[in-house]
């Protein structure tokens, strides 16, 4: 079977490192409207086309989390074999499954801001809910072994 293009295993431990932090970034701006000062854009008004004022905490934050979660999601594992290869494009494809059941539901009885805020968490589900699988069925997996 080919092997699968996948980051370091060392990467894994810095996406792990990294989550908390842009993880309590981005629930510190949803929850309690937290801005980083020095991440403020003001720029000055001209006739043809109007600027507004914007903060990036939340761009920083989101693209933070998304690549933690790639590091731990995609970092190969201490020993890379066909069988965890075969656990992590199941867990893949039930991810997405999970994810989009998800999102139907929520595009059928979520209206509102509300919305806005479902499609924003709607960003990570897909990841989230690839590792939290992955690792349960490679738990299982090396539970079965011993």
């Amino acid at each position: 079977m080919k092997q699968l293009p996948l980051f370091p295993h060392s990467w894994q431990k810095i996406g792990y490192i990294i989550l908390p932090f842009f993880l309590a970034l981005g629930i510190a701006y949803l929850f309690f409207d937290y801005n980083i000062p020095w991440l403020q854009y003001k720029h000055n008004q001209s006739s043809i086309i109007v600027f507004t004022e914007n903060n990036f905490t939340d761009e920083v934050a989101a693209v933070g989390m998304i690549i933690s979660l790639l590091l731990i999601a995609f970092s190969k594992e201490k020993t890379e074999d066909e069988m965890i290869q075969f656990i992590r494009l199941e867990s893949l494809h039930w991810a997405v499954y999970a994810n989009y059941l998800v999102l139907v539901l929520c595009i059928l009885f979520v209206y509102g801001g509300w919305f806005l805020q479902v499609m924003v968490w709607n960003m990570f589900t897909v990841l989230i809910i690839f590792i939290v699988r992955f690792k349960y069925l490679m738990f299982k997996n090396t539970k079965s072994n011993q």
